[in-house]
């Protein structure tokens, strides 16, 4: 099985390398991402933030910042770091829920955070990377964390109003696989995991009836709005973490200054991502209130707290899944105490 996927994803970095462009930095970083091509974030990482990489190491490294499922399968990508045919990605660390409950806790802690820069602050001091990083010890040799974190609480996308969680039963909803789907079967939901690429055409034919998707400017961008005209914003419980990670080939080939400098460059970068993301998701809400072609659901506290409870018993059953799971779950829940949190 290791040969057959050795052998296919080498194939693929023939045609991925024959696609790339010439750079005049002394290393292209080839990154998958987890984000459709259409999405805001992908757009607005390209065009801020990917030529500042050039600039703040002296040459010594651009990156190129690849859509979903353009050279390797999403599940696939900590394996073809591992063998180079990628030299990183910034994905979702939900789709590696089925080798440790510890990827689903760590990939999102369903209803557990109230803003990205928690998460963020989760993820650079609060024991969230290193985690994380032991994590893909653990599974994935030769990945090495640069950083993670989230940038939106996402919004949700329904073709039929959801006004709280009794609205939930019966209905067939997109989730990523792992603890996400898991709360929504527990609050009477059909969980359907689904790439997002698939996610439209799948409400079109009525596969599904709702989608926890992604940001409300990213599933505006997709056209989602245009079939599921009951959109929930601010999302009701997802905020996922992205993990960015590269090989620890390239990772030791840097100096440390250029270590620190990718490092640097993945913070401010996403921090520029939650500013703005909200500013577009806000502009976009106000503009389709205005237009009344949607009903904007948003979800008042006490259904958001109901929910948060389903949630916080899916937390403490998943954490008794692994050694790992255990530990990444505590890891959470020491954070979020000392931030007042729980």
């Amino acid at each position: 099985m290791k040969a057959k996927f050795l052998t296919t994803v080498a194939a693929i970095a023939v045609i991925a390398g024959l696609s790339g462009s010439a750079v005049a930095a002394d290393r292209d970083l080839k990154v998958q991402t987890s984000s459709n091509a259409s999405h805001f974030s992908l757009a607005y990482l390209n065009e801020t933030w990917v030529p500042k990489l050039e600039e703040m190491t002296n040459g010594a490294l651009s990156i190129e910042l690849l859509p979903i499922e353009s050279v390797v399968p999403r599940r696939e990508t900590p394996d073809a770091i591992s063998a180079g045919v990628l030299d990183g990605d910034l994905t979702s660390i939900n789709y590696f829920s089925g080798k440790d409950p510890a990827f689903a806790l760590m990939g999102d802690l369903i209803a557990g955070y109230d803003t990205p820069e928690q998460m963020m602050e989760f993820c650079a001091n609060g024991g969230g990377k290193e985690m994380l990083q032991k994590m893909h010890d653990a599974y994935y040799e030769g990945v090495q964390v640069v950083g993670c974190g989230s940038y939106a609480r996402e919004a949700f996308v329904s073709k039929v109003p959801i006004y709280g969680v009794e609205d939930l039963a019966g209905l067939k909803i997109r989730a990523p696989e792992g603890l996400a789907a898991d709360v929504f079967k527990r609050a009477g939901a059909a969980p359907v995991s689904l790439p997002g690429s698939e996610t439209y055409g799948a409400l079109e034919k009525g596969v599904i009836d709702a989608a926890d998707n992604s940001a409300y400017a990213n599933n505006d961008a997709n056209g989602m709005h245009k079939i599921a005209k009951y959109p929930l914003y601010p999302g009701i419980h997802s905020m996922p973490i992205l993990q960015f990670t590269v090989s620890k080939e390239v990772w030791n080939d840097l100096s440390p200054e250029n270590q620190q400098a990718l490092t640097d460059w993945y913070q401010q970068a996403y921090r520029g991502l939650i500013e703005a993301t909200r500013q577009k998701d806000e502009e976009l809400v106000a503009r389709d209130k205005a237009a009344g072609e949607l009903t904007i659901i948003d979800w008042p506290q006490e259904e958001r707290d109901k929910l948060r409870a389903i949630a916080e018993k899916a937390w403490a059953d998943f954490a008794a899944g692994s050694d790992l799971a255990k530990e990444t779950y505590q890891t959470h829940i020491d954070f979020m105490k000392e931030q007042g949190l729980l």
